[in-house]
Order: C-alpha cells, then sequence, then structure tokens
C-alpha cells in the first residue's frame, strides 16, 4: 500500500502543487481537504473548484474530503481514520486585508484549525512530519525598521546585514502585523510547541509571495496572479503606497512542493524556516509591471493610492541561508521570469469565470 498523504487547502495554489508531487513523483496516495471557501472570503473570483475537478481527473486514487478545518470533531475523526504517513496544512484565510472585516471566520481558521489539525496529529500520528505553511506577516511591519535605500524602481535594505534578506531570527514581537499575521503567528508558535513539546516532526515554512500558474489570484491575496490577470483584461491594477517600489519575494509552488517532500526525507522537530524566491526572485511592482508587459504584450493600465496597506512590508525577501544548510540538496529551480510567463500563459488559457 503506497503511503497516505493529507493535504488541506488541496484545492488551493500550493495544496494543489503538493498533491500533484507528491503524488507523482513520490507515489502516495493523496487525500485532500477543502471546502472552496477561498470563495467564501473572496467571492466567486476565488473559486478554486476548477482545481478540485482537475486533480479528481489527472491523479489516480486522489480523495476528496469536504471538510471545514474548524470542525474539530471531523479533523479529528478523519486523521484518527487516515493515520497518514504526512500532513501537510495550507488551509488559511489567507488575507491580510480581509481579515480585518472577518476577525472570527480568520482567527478561527487559522489558529483553531491549525490547533485541530496539530492534536489530531499528535492522537492518531505523532510520528508523521506536519509542514504547516506559515507566513512572512507573523514578523508584522518590523522589517520596516530596517534602514532602506531608495533606487529607480525599488527600495532595497541599506543595513548590510540584511543583504541575503530577513532570517529566521528576526523579531516577530512588538510590531503590527495585521489581524491575518497575528492569527497565523498564533498558529506558527503552535506548530512550534507540538515540535519542541512532544518531540513531533514539525516545521513552520514562512512563506514570501507564494505563486505560479494554478493561483486564482485576487485583489487581496496573489500579488503577481491578480496583476497578471488585471494586464491581460486592461483593467487598472492600484498601487498602494511606496511608490510601487515595495519588494518581496516570489516562489513557484513547485519549489515549494520540492522543499516539503526534502522535509518529509529529513525531518526535523519544531523548525523555521523562511521560504521564498530569495533575492534574486524579488520584485517591486513597477519592476513586476514591466516584466509582465514583456510576456503579454500587452500595457499595465495603473491607479495610485498614496495610502498603503496598514502593516504593509516596504521591503521583504526571504534569507535562504538556513534552509540551504539544512537541506542543501533544494535550492529554487524556477526562476522569477519563467514563473511569470507561466502566470501570463495559464490567465490567457483558463476558461472565462
Amino acid at each position: 500500500m503506497p503511503p497516505v498523504l493529507l493535504v488541506t487547502g488541496s484545492s488551493g495554489l500550493i495544496g494543489s502543487e503538493v498533491c500533484t508531487h507528491f503524488s507523482r513523483e513520490l507515489g502516495y496516495a493523496v487525500h485532500g481537504v477543502d471546502n472552496n471557501q477561498r470563495a467564501v472570503f473572496f467571492g466567486p473570483q476565488g473559486d478554486t473548484r476548477w482545481n478540485q475537478a482537475r486533480l479528481a481527473r489527472e491523479l489516480p486514487g486522489f480523495t476528496h474530503h469536504e471538510l471545514d478545518i474548524r470542525d474539530r470533531a471531523g479533523v479529528l475523526a478523519l486523521v484518527r481514520t487516515l493515520r497518514p504517513a504526512v500532513i501537510v496544512h495550507t488551509a488559511a484565510q489567507p488575507s491580510h486585508d480581509r481579515a480585518a472585516a472577518i476577525p472570527f471566520d480568520d482567527f478561527d481558521t487559522n489558529a483553531g484549525g491549525t490547533l485541530n489539525l496539530l492534536e489530531a496529529a499528535r492522537q492518531a500520528c505523532p510520528e508523521s512530519p506536519f509542514i504547516h505553511l506559515s507566513t512572512n506577516k507573523v514578523y508584522g511591519d518590523a522589517p520596516n525598521r530596517i534602514a532602506l535605500r531608495e533606487l529607480d524602481t525599488r527600495w532595497d535594505f541599506a543595513d548590510p546585514a540584511y543583504a541575503e534578506g530577513i532570517p529566521e531570527t528576526f523579531t516577530i514581537d512588538q510590531s503590527k502585523h495585521s489581524l491575518f499575521g497575528a492569527s497565523k503567528a498564533a498558529a506558527d508558535l503552535m506548530v512550534q510547541e507540538y515540535g519542541r513539546y512532544f518531540g513531533m516532526p514539525t516545521c513552520c515554512l514562512r512563506g514570501g509571495c507564494l505563486t505560479g500558474p494554478r493561483h486564482s489570484g485576487v485583489e487581496l491575496h496573489g500579488f503577481l496572479s491578480f496583476l497578471v490577470k488585471c494586464n491581460l483584461e486592461g483593467r487598472p491594477y492600484t498601487i498602494y503606497g511606496y511608490k510601487g517600489k515595495q519588494v518581496r519575494d516570489n516562489i513557484h509552488a513547485l519549489d515549494v512542493a520540492r522543499f516539503m517532500a526534502a522535509f518529509v526525507r529529513a525531518p526535523r522537530a519544531g523548525e523555521v524556516y523562511n521560504l521564498g524566491g530569495g533575492k534574486a526572485n524579488s520584485t517591486s511592482i513597477l519592476e513586476a509591471f514591466a516584466l509582465v508587459e514583456r510576456f503579454s504584450g500587452r500595457r499595465q493600465v495603473t491607479t495610485y493610492s498614496d495610502q498603503n496597506r496598514s502593516g504593509d512590508h516596504i521591503c521583504y525577501y526571504s534569507d535562504l541561508r538556513k534552509i540551504k544548510a539544512h537541506f542543501p540538496d533544494w535550492d529554487i529551480t524556477q526562476s522569477l521570469e519563467e514563473t511569470v510567463r507561466q502566470i501570463v500563459a495559464a490567465w490567457q488559457s483558463r476558461p472565462a469565470a
């Protein structure tokens, strides 16, 4: 019998990539948990049923479970029945901005749902690697206190201590996170604690901008995917402050899935990794416009607001030195240019919603 993988948020960008990678490349029997909550959070544009249908069509033996991770009894029962060899937890309320309007849903999903899964794992399969998709928003706006220098098209760190980006030792305390960042920080700490306190093989992956061609990007979540969508449809993309020079590192969902596979092969207890594209895959909004225009052949339509998003990072890219030291066989394989090319091609070929 093949080993069982349980993926929450299986119809989303990262979840679906993990399902595909572990099924095709590693031979796992994949069970996905998803109730299309993204459409509830973001409306029809956030709907992921198309991706659920794709997984059922393309992955032999894929099993879908229509389950809300806030359903404690349901989560406990499912994990007890499956006793998965690996749990990958990607389900979340993922929007920095949306959380303020739905604080109970945000916290119950991000913090409470994570606790439900951790305790289910501890009771049923404590030896199984538990991989949690966290976020760089656990650092709050503390990165904005680092000295910056303004370049023609981007901001960058002026302090040489951060030449490689933000490390895992950076403070998560006493800064503005957004309610989303706070709920994800609570989950992040709980995942660490189950690793450290109970000795379970857990890790938190503090993602930067996770992206790829299967992203259902919306304005409140999915920077590159939504930007490409606006470009192709001729819709204005709104820049929120910082002159459009704010910087993010972008990592393709495939490289996220590849790292998860590497962690399963050599798990550790209570670990934390900043998982992003690093400096080489970083881009400002202005630079992203130019890159997308190169592949789409269409001019980007923009509007500008002087009001930046509260708690937003001015410059953030991940210091990948720890993750590469612990897993020297893993590295970024998808460049920013290739990732954007794939996203443009995906939106051009996707049926209209």
